[in-house]
């Protein structure tokens, strides 16, 4: 049994060692995504104004389609539109290639047009970026290895052990007997 939980340790460990290191590494990216605009572009702050000052969604999506971006030419092309009240600014957000545009929520200008590489680095994070059957089988049969890595892991730092105590126990049955 011992030789069994080594081996299919070992062999765990090598082949899930290549996820893992992915893992890992993006998301050491993804922690610290804010802190670099390379990263993920950092969000504009628009005019002052109330809420009776902000652009219809019409007004939004004519800016957006003004810019001649390639990921934004019609609304099949965005994946979603995130509204930041406080900074006064929508971030229209593609469905193709990572591209961002923030539009000043008062005016209606376009404030930046960016690649949000940070969604990339979550797609590569959540397998995504090698299909849907990565993010689906791939990562959840990571997630179990490790679970199998932890108690082999376990079963192999503690059997010796208890051996080694079940010896000592013997040994000390056997030393009683000898001295009655």
């Amino acid at each position: 049994m011992y030789k069994f939980f080594r081996d299919a340790h070992k062999w765990t460990g090598i082949v899930l060692g290549v996820v893992i290191l992915n893992i890992a590494a993006t998301g050491f990216l993804l922690l610290i995504k804010k802190d670099h605009a390379w990263l993920q572009p950092p969000t504009q702050t628009g005019a002052a104004g109330g809420v009776e000052a902000f652009i219809t969604t019409q007004d939004l999506f004519a800016a957006v389609f003004a810019q001649d971006h390639p990921g934004f030419r019609t609304l099949d092309d965005i994946d979603r539109v995130d509204f930041r009240p406080g900074k006064r600014v929508f971030k229209v957000r593609s469905g193709h290639g990572h591209g961002e545009i923030q539009v000043d929520a008062v005016t209606g200008a376009v404030l930046s047009v960016a690649t949000r590489r940070s969604d990339l680095i979550e797609d590569l994070h959540d397998g995504s970026f090698y299909g849907e059957w990565a993010h689906g089988w791939l990562m959840p049969a990571a997630s179990a290895a490790l679970l199998l890595l932890l108690c082999s892991g376990l079963y192999i730092w503690l059997q010796p052990k208890s051996r080694q105590s079940r010896r000592r126990r013997l040994a000390a049955q056997g030393d009683g007997l000898r001295t009655r």
